[in-house]
């Protein structure tokens, strides 16, 4: 079965958030890990994702620096930010909050 984008499109950013909690990272590997965790049911699209990033950056909720690769390509690296923490608690309450509700209302 597959998630519908519209259910996901509001929570990009809670999603990418969660995945920068733990550690840095950047855009292939957090899509890469976002597949493995929904076996390979939801992948964000490049432009989605780095919109995203963008707008993650923009709001302080992540920093980036640039990787020093000694193979291959340089990599743009996200890291969160102690208010992007703050702000991924946030948004899993209110997420928490309303899956409890639409639970109550498809039963």
């Amino acid at each position: 079965m597959s998630i519908g984008s519209e259910l996901l499109r509001g929570n990009t950013d809670t999603i990418i958030l969660a995945s920068l909690v733990g550690h840095d990272s950047y855009g292939y590997l957090i899509n890469k890990e976002i597949m493995a965790k929904t076996d390979s049911q939801v992948e964000l699209k490049d432009a989605t994702l780095y919109t995203a990033f963008r707008r993650l950056e923009k709001d302080g909720l992540v920093n980036t620096y640039w990787g020093d690769e000694e193979v291959g390509a340089r990599r743009k690296y996200y890291a969160i930010t102690e208010k992007g923490r703050e702000v991924y608690e946030q948004y899993k309450e209110e997420w928490l909050a309303a899956k409890e509700l639409i639970d109550k209302l498809l039963v």
